[in-house]
């Protein structure tokens, strides 16, 4: 298990909305529980579920006292917190895990986001 789990608050390429960026490894295997644990304060709770067999992503479509956001993981050992309809929310969820000890931010350049232009 890598904890703290290292992740990034930055936006989604070509894009001005925040996302979270986990970099996670296949030994990382309480991740989803995990964010759960550290977000039981904004009440998360799972609406949907849904399967991407073609890239082995899941991605759970919650709801929360702060509003929807998407959480995901992929086996590229990548995982996501996306809301791209309530950008309070990733900001909320970012104070969350930037003081609980399971989850540590490392900062990125938002120019490496950019869309490069032809």
């Amino acid at each position: 298990m890598s904890v703290p789990y290292k992740y990034h608050l930055r936006p989604a390429y070509g894009s001005p909305e925040l996302l979270l960026q986990f970099n996670l490894d296949s030994s990382d295997t309480d991740f989803i529980k995990d964010v759960f644990k550290a977000l039981a304060s904004i009440e998360p709770k799972v609406n949907s579920l849904q399967e991407l067999w073609m890239n082995g992503e899941i991605i759970l479509h919650i709801s929360s006292s702060i509003g929807e956001f998407c959480l995901s993981r992929d086996i590229w050992d990548f995982g996501f917190v996306t809301a791209e309809e309530n950008q309070p929310c990733i900001k909320a969820i970012h104070k969350i895990l930037d003081r609980n000890p399971l989850f540590m931010q490392e900062e990125v350049d938002f120019e490496n986001y950019k869309t490069q232009k032809a």
